[in-house]
């Protein structure tokens, strides 16, 4: 395993030295966001730099799609998400020598992420080639308290003087270069200089700029204002006004100031970002005003302040603790940290895949958000959980037109986007993976059932279901016998696409259709609203029921697909490390080999595990894993949930280590491009469901929590609907609850009742694995890869 560049610190990644050759990892680690606003940790100076830049949710441009050969039904636009206006650049000047860290002589360099607070802070004593040393000290945050408001403090101390500092601080449009994987001229054309400009005024100290995306048509405007003092050797601090010009895409302040030895400038630079494509340019421009006038009033230490009170109600109620492995706490912690950042006060946009800490995959929100980060999210920040649903199924339109151009009934949800609207030109591992739609129907279903939210329902999660439903039964065939079937769909698994009867598409697919009768119920009024008739709801039903689920019986195990089980094997032994193997083999090799990107069939064990008896799950568990490869990011937390279940708690710690350190250790190898959030997500829920055996699907809490070999206990709290509950495994199993008066739950099978003066104490429970531990494929163990 690729080391971590950071120190173990229960609350902090510290990094004791800047290294050049792995900025672009940093740089994505180190992101403040609020969900809103992204900075990712690229050096201030701007210079040496992987990929700098500001991200504002929802931001984005389209372009062309070009096909050498173009299907019907093909999307035709692209979209990608773009840097805002980039106003983290400040310069600094030493005499006639630009501060830059490959040049002169660093004597110190430390950067402290804070995840109690939510700042990223620099420490850098450095000499300028001809000797003039200064200490630099900076912070960075996004406000967790307003939205639209980002701030950096910058101090430079003079060790020795007299020294003239010169610092440029900048706030640019059209001036990033952007990551893109595409060689298409027309895609680089788009997104090298996306934005024509609207508006430009001074600002106080500063500046407020209005742009407008060329192509897609978003407004967003920016804006930045300075406070410079000097404090002086004998004690007083003078104000300095930098000198400000603004043209149509720059505000550029220049400030000038002789230093003695001891002697320090601090600027403190307000920045503020709104996206709004439906208000005049000169409204925007005023709401950047009136939230940097926030600012000013708030100052730097309210801003931290508001972001430690912030953070630590976030913490209290989902406090982690790892007894006997302080580096997974840490990369637990990081993990929740991080999802959280990414949505904490998002509105009216999607989480990408790689939420705002860098342009990876475009941007793009894909059916993970939905399937482990909502999730996540709806127990430990539910409004946020709240919100991307909302935007969710504010697309709903557009789903419906795409159903419409591919010839079906119903909604069907993009593969991948940003505004709602398909950008995947790729059939088989795009629109052909229906099983996005029932990922998503999961979602609202499970939102609905853990906080009882009906009203919302009502609102947002009847509609979804319902017009999901359609599409499964438009996309359903009944065959002579009875049995329904779902043809020529790509499951989870992106090694075998267009397969008939993916057995996860198919129980998901039921499922969704199931979950569409019983919101009907509960709201029939708003079914009526719909459109939906009795004849409707009782042909999903029969559909629900029917749905055909493989089984291969010489080998007593559920293929993937249909013949899965008789592909041919692949030569494992002889690969060696070509991995991931979409990049070293053609696809017409991959696709009639019993290869498996990620957790397919395996995840439906997890997500559909009432469809499995428990000696199907050791066997079909035993099966996949020795042909699953992992080189989709997504699967290592969905095996560490099904090996624990299935008692192999070893090897599911593996994994959970596996899917929660994914980013710090790189195990990707392009973290630099952004952030797996799915994989920590994906790392929390192999801890609750997987070792805590926590099951929120049914009426009641279930709970039945292991321990394995090399932890001595571990302690995780969520929310549940008014409850906070809190599991602590260690020789004994302790659950406590807060919020509520009493509580029932469901712990190790037998129902308990619980209250905040009395807790459920029961002795820790083992699980006896039905097979011996399974085995992987050449190299691909979890062990192998952390020993890589």
């Amino acid at each position: 395993m690729p080391a971590s560049p950071f120190a173990i610190d229960p609350w902090c990644l510290v990094e004791e030295d800047v290294d050049p050759q792995r900025l672009g990892l940093t740089e994505a680690l180190l992101t403040v966001s609020n969900g809103v606003i992204g900075l990712r940790g690229a050096l201030e100076e701007g210079d040496p730099a992987f990929e700098t830049g500001v991200f504002v949710s929802g931001v984005h441009e389209t372009f062309p799609l070009s096909y050498p050969e173009k299907g019907y039904g093909d999307p035709d636009q692209g979209q990608a998400l773009i840097n805002v206006p980039d106003g983290m650049r400040v310069r600094l000047l030493v005499g006639d020598a630009p501060l830059d860290i490959t040049a002169g002589t660093v004597r110190e360099h430390r950067r402290v992420l804070d995840m109690r607070s939510g700042t990223l802070t620099r420490e850098l004593d450095w000499s300028a080639p001809k000797g003039e040393r200064v200490r630099v000290t900076t912070g960075r945050l996004t406000s967790l308290v307003e939205r639209s408001l980002a701030a950096v403090r910058y101090e430079v101390e003079a060790v020795e003087g007299p020294v003239r500092l010169v610092v440029q601080s900048d706030l640019a449009a059209n001036d990033t270069e952007p990551i893109i994987d595409n060689d298409d001229p027309q895609v680089a054309a788009a997104l090298r200089k996306p934005y024509r400009g609207l508006r430009r005024t001074e600002c106080g100290d500063g500046g407020v700029l209005v742009h407008e995306t060329i192509r897609s048509g978003v407004q967003v405007g920016s804006g930045c204002d300075h406070v410079v003092t000097v404090a002086r050797a004998d004690g007083r601090v003078e104000r300095v006004h930098p000198r400000v010009v603004v043209d149509e895409d720059h505000v550029r302040t220049t400030t000038v100031v002789e230093l003695e030895a001891g002697e320090r400038l601090t600027m403190l630079k307000l920045l503020a970002y709104v996206r709004d494509g439906d208000r005049p340019d000169g409204v925007l421009g005023d709401h950047v005003r009136a939230h940097l006038a926030v600012g000013h009033d708030l100052g730097w230490e309210q801003l931290v302040a508001g972001n430690r009170e912030h953070l630590d109600a976030f913490w209290d109620d989902v406090h982690l603790e790892i007894d006997g492995d302080d580096e997974l706490q840490q990369a637990l912690r990081y993990a929740l940290f991080q999802v959280y950042q990414s949505s904490a006060l998002i509105e009216d946009a999607p989480i990408g895949a790689k939420g705002l800490t860098g342009g990876g995959y475009s941007g793009h929100t894909f059916w993970d958000i939905e399937g482990f980060v909502v999730p996540t999210l709806t127990m430990i920040a539910p409004r946020a959980a709240h919100n991307l649903l909302r935007w969710r199924s504010s697309t709903i339109g557009a789903a419906r037109e795409r159903a419409e151009q591919l010839g079906l009934r119903g909604a069907s949800f993009p593969w991948r986007t940003i505004d709602g609207h398909e950008a995947s030109g790729y059939w088989p591992a795009g629109t052909a993976a229906m099983h996005v739609n029932a990922d998503i129907a999961r979602a609202f279903d499970l939102y609905r059932h853990v906080w009882g939210e009906l009203q919302f329902e009502r609102a947002h999660g009847v509609e979804v279901l319902v017009e999901t439903a359609r599409l499964w039964i438009s996309l359903g065939h009944t065959d002579r016998q009875g049995h329904w079937h779902l043809y020529g769909l790509t499951g989870p698994d992106e090694y075998t696409a267009a397969v008939d009867d993916n057995v996860f598409t198919n129980l998901m697919a039921a499922r969704n259709l199931r979950a569409a009768v019983a919101s009907c119920g509960r709201h029939p009024d708003r079914a009526r609203e719909l459109g939906v008739s009795s004849d409707e709801l009782a042909d999903w039903s029969r559909a629900a029921e029917a749905v055909h689920v493989l089984y291969d019986e010489h080998l007593g195990v559920h293929p993937q697909c249909e013949s899965f089980t008789e592909y041919d094997e692949w030569d494992f032994e002889s690969w060696g490390d070509r991995y991931p193997v979409q990049e070293h083999a053609p696809y017409v090799q991959i696709y009639r080999h019993q290869v498996v990107k990620q957790a397919d069939l395996v995840h439906a064990l997890w997500w559909c595990g009432d469809d499995f008896t428990d000696e199907q799950i050791a066997r079909d568990l035993d099966y996949y894993e020795a042909r699953t490869v992992r080189d989709s990011s997504l699967s290592a937390g969905i095996q560490s949930v099904v090996c624990i279940q299935a008692g192999h708690l070893g090897l599911g710690l593996d994994y959970l280590r596996e899917a929660a350190q994914v980013d710090l250790h790189d195990l990707q190898g392009n973290t630099g491009q952004g952030l797996h959030l799915a994989s920590l997500a994906g790392a929390w829920l192999a801890l609750t469901a997987g070792l805590g055996g926590l099951r929120e699907d049914g009426p009641l809490v279930q709970l039945s929590p292991r321990l394995p070999d090399g932890l001595r206990g571990y302690r995780f709290r969520f929310l549940w609907r008014d409850a906070r509950i809190e599991v602590h495994a260690g020789d004994e199993v302790t659950v406590s609850v807060a919020g509520v008066d009493s509580l029932d739950v469901v712990l190790y099978g037998e129902e308990v009742t619980i209250t905040p003066e009395e807790p459920a104490v029961v002795p820790r429970r083992s699980v006896e694995p039905l097979l011996s531990a399974p085995r992987q494929p050449v190299g691909r163990s979890p062990r192998d890869v952390a020993d890589a």
